[in-house]
């Protein structure tokens, strides 16, 4: 099958990323949203390209947490009780994989994504992208005592122990706070983290989407997909309003609504919505790299005249409402460990829904048809496996597939 046309379906960073390497091979493309440019998870993050800390979500450290903790609202990791059984099926499915062995075999296929990553970003800066990714030098992460650093410094052996690698550098407390003067005295031990970079989120997708339209690319907001056709000869993607689009092939990277259009086409594995919430603050002195705090799974990034603070993993609808009590698990975290900041004038409180799966990894390849394409499920890294993601499935679409899509493969 010749593509000459392609539609996406999810203007986030996943879509356009696809779009633009389609583009780079030659092929006209629409991307399609039902809100936007980076309307859900994409723009409230915390804008790692962090090799070192991309790793599986099912981890055996979440069932530690063990159950009472997920049903705490102020634990970082949160399921609201529910009668929801797509919900259960995917928590028991998630568990299934939060052991020693699956970890392993999880983090062996994300050590290749890591490898190259951050290759597939300068690709598309050196393609003429006006926003930047920025180095994180230092990129910290702080604790408040050296038992708690420990269970950091045992995942990374175990990511070296999967062929990975980080170059870090233990900090005392005195050294992280002379490095970052906003950390507060209750953080006793540190991590400084070598070889990892971050975006500004919203500006590196506003110039990625500019990008794609200037290169002939246009992007259609308000196009809420309601049905994909495969047809003899094409593919019809059908709005709520009855508008139809027609072309050779189509991407669906619709996040954590991914499920909805591609479970007809043999795409079984559930994609939950992890919910994550963020807000922004402006201290006294912005830092100029991201900080992180493991223990209460927070990430503070500096966003060029602002901090964004993102925490919180939530499986939950991601069409629940806004939650405020989440916000406020991330402050009453995050406020013993940073000085400087006032917490009455939070500004973007936001939330968002990355789009997980039971076994941690992405769906991305061709469906049961030869038309309709998948590109989600990277949980908590779309933004750092987004653009590899679209390279890899632009290269599969129009030519011979990388190896490593098979462990990607969406009918797993």
């Amino acid at each position: 099958m010749t593509v000459r046309r392609v539609i996406v379906v999810g203007a986030g960073v996943v879509g356009l990323s696809t779009a633009w390497f389609l583009q780079e091979r030659g092929v006209e493309v629409a991307v399609l949203d039902r809100t936007g440019v980076a309307a859900d998870a994409s723009w409230g993050n915390a804008g790692w390209l962090a090799p070192a800390l991309t790793l599986p979500l099912p981890e055996p450290s979440v069932l530690r947490y063990g159950l009472r903790s997920a049903l705490t609202p102020s634990s970082p990791v949160y399921v609201p009780p529910t009668a929801d059984l797509r919900l259960l099926r995917f928590l028991t499915g998630f568990a299934r994989n939060c052991t020693p062995g699956r970890w392993r075999a999880a983090m062996a296929v994300f050590v290749q994504a890591n490898r190259v990553a951050l290759d597939a970003y300068d690709e598309l800066i050196g393609g003429g992208l006006t926003e930047q990714t920025r180095t994180a030098d230092p990129f910290l992460a702080a604790f408040a005592s050296e038992r708690d650093r420990q269970n950091l410094l045992d995942e990374f052996e175990q990511v070296r122990a999967a062929g990975g690698e980080v170059d870090c550098e233990l900090l005392d407390g005195d050294t992280i706070r002379s490095l970052e003067p906003l950390l507060g005295d209750t953080v006793r031990a540190g991590v400084r983290i070598r070889g990892q970079r971050f975006i500004d989120p919203p500006r590196f997708l506003t110039a990625l989407a500019d990008s794609v339209r200037g290169r002939g690319g246009e992007i259609v907001e308000g196009f809420g997909t309601r049905a994909v056709r495969s047809r003899v000869g094409a593919v019809e993607v059908a709005a709520a309003s009855g508008e139809t689009r027609a072309a050779d092939a189509v991407v669906l990277a619709t996040g954590a609504r991914l499920g909805d259009l591609a479970g007809p086409f043999g795409v079984r594995t559930i994609v939950q919505a992890g919910r994550g919430y963020s807000f922004s603050v402006r201290p006294a002195e912005l830092p100029k790299n991201p900080i992180y705090f493991p223990a209460q799974r927070v990430a503070c990034t500096p966003l060029h005249d602002r901090l964004r603070i993102a925490g919180m993993m939530e499986f939950r609808s991601p069409d629940a409402p806004f939650d405020p009590r989440r916000v406020q698990a991330i402050v009453d975290a995050t406020r013993p460990l940073l000085g400087g900041i006032d917490w009455s004038a939070l500004k973007e409180e936001w939330v968002g829904s990355r789009p997980c799966t039971p076994d941690g990894l992405p769906l991305v390849g061709a469906t049961r048809s030869p038309r309709v394409f998948v590109a989600g499920g990277h949980g908590m890294w779309g933004v750092a496996l987004g653009p590899l993601t679209g390279r890899l499935l632009a290269q599969a679409m129009t030519g011979t597939p990388d190896p490593l899509l098979r462990c990607f493969d969406p009918l797993r």
